[in-house]
């Protein structure tokens, strides 16, 4: 019988509705030290793993080292990107409909770090065209399994952390994880890549990387207390959920939202050819590399102390604006610049701009809409951010080699304040409307 023509079975229905949601905040609450310990610890370890792998500083003087191309430069980026277009979509089909996510979480997030021991292997025991098909193939899967990483762990931190102590969590864990990964970027460019140890020092530096995440995986797996979920949608065939999606769009806040990503995804298409440039005035060698990989990780580590208390307090919107803002002045202050102090100076900038993003947009997106649909919004934000950003950074390193870096950051530029002038006028606070019809 339908429930409009039950008054009795609506009202049953809401009752263990409402039960199910007072169970899953007793449970979130009666667990809420370990799991806040234990997101905190993977996060430390993990970020300063993979921070060393997503810095926009030794990937792309691996790559370059490996072709002495900038497009190639471009082409690695892209697969990393490519793969994470391809994983979300399945990966919130996956998992909107399971009561516990944590072994899918698990399974997921150790894929990739195999991928993390794949680009170490490959460089100590390939060479020539091998090792750099090889290290295309571990770029395409890292990107992959981190895309499907990505709407797993934010999801099962939706259902762990409360929404206002969710920024100081990222943001403390960012500032622990940061500051470790700035230590040892700075050590990896100036130590293991500089004096090439145990033969490659870039492929030390991605073994490090590995058992540093690793690590914290295993922290994750063995503290972790999940709840099952308050409400969930009933499984189906992923293309009938995709043929879904519009209606999320009917949030017009979360649709303004998209568009916003988008522009600041196109600006993040510069970021491998931020060092290249650097070198190209510097000078690109190991102490460089650890330089401003120091500078970069450094200003991201130290602005979220700032940005996880600010979110919880007032909102993420307000960390999306003033990251916008320090990209810009930090594109402009590369694109003026030809000596170490404003170079340093941009990386600073920049580093501050990419951890408001990262922290603000991750963290935003989770509040739009309705508990049941985080997956799919998750999976929907990666899905285009992941092919802007797929298809950007092959077109940049060809623009690079025909036309210099200028007209690329010139690019970068516009595309910024693109989004920084939807984001103020299109997007309001999520946390501050009232519930999206």
């Amino acid at each position: 019988m339908d429930p409009l023509e039950n008054p009795e079975g609506l009202e049953d229905l809401r009752t263990v509705q409402q039960r199910a949601m007072a169970d899953h905040a007793r449970f979130v609450d009666e667990n809420l030290k370990r799991n806040y310990r234990a997101n905190f610890i993977h996060g430390v370890l993990g970020m300063t793993g993979f921070r060393l792998i997503y810095a926009p500083t030794i990937i792309p003087a691996y790559l370059l080292l490996l072709t002495g191309s900038t497009a190639a430069v471009g082409l690695g980026s892209a697969l990393l990107q490519l793969g994470a277009t391809i994983s979300p979509i399945a990966s919130g089909a996956r998992i909107e409909h399971r009561s516990h996510i944590l072994p899918y979480a698990i399974r997921v997030g150790s894929m990739m770090r195999l991928m993390i021991l794949g680009l170490a292997l490959t460089g100590y025991f390939l060479t020539g065209n091998v090792l750099l098909f090889a290290t295309f193939a571990c770029f395409l899967m890292l990107g992959f399994f981190t895309g499907a990483q990505r709407v797993a762990f934010q999801m099962l931190m939706s259902k762990l952390i409360p929404i206002r102590q969710r920024g100081r969590l990222q943001g403390y864990r960012n500032f622990a994880g940061g500051l470790i990964a700035a230590v040892l970027a700075w050590a990896a460019g100036n130590y293991l890549i500089a004096d090439e140890w145990l033969g490659n020092g870039y492929a030390t530096t991605f073994l490090f990387a590995f058992l540093l995440t690793s690590a914290g995986l295993i922290v994750l797996k063995t503290m972790i207390r999940e709840p099952a979920a308050p409400a969930s949608r009933p499984q189906m065939p992923m293309r009938e959920r995709i043929r879904q999606f519009p209606e999320l769009l009917h949030d017009r806040d979360f649709a303004w939202f998209l568009v916003v990503q988008c522009f600041a995804t196109m600006a993040r298409v510069g970021a491998p050819f931020w060092t290249i440039y650097a070198g190209t005035q510097l000078g690109l060698d190991g102490a460089l590399i650890g330089g401003l990989s120091f500078v970069f990780l450094g200003s991201d580590t130290v602005s979220n102390i700032f940005w996880g208390p600010l979110g919880d307090r007032w909102g993420f919107k307000i960390i999306y604006v003033f990251a916008l803002a320090s990209s810009i002045l930090g594109v402009t202050t590369l694109i003026i610049g030809n000596s170490a102090v404003p170079i340093y100076a941009a990386f600073v900038l920049l580093g501050v701009g990419g951890s408001g993003w990262m922290l603000a947009s991750t963290t935003m997106v989770l509040e739009f809409g309705n508990v049941e649909d985080i997956p799919m919004r998750l999976a929907f934000v990666t899905t285009l951010e992941g092919v802007i950003a797929a298809t950007g950074p092959v077109l940049a390193g060809v623009l690079v080699a025909t036309s210099g870096f200028k007209p690329l950051f010139a690019i970068v530029l516009a595309a910024v304040v693109a989004a920084l002038i939807f984001l103020i006028w299109k997007v309001r606070e999520p946390r501050h409307r009232e519930p999206a019809i």
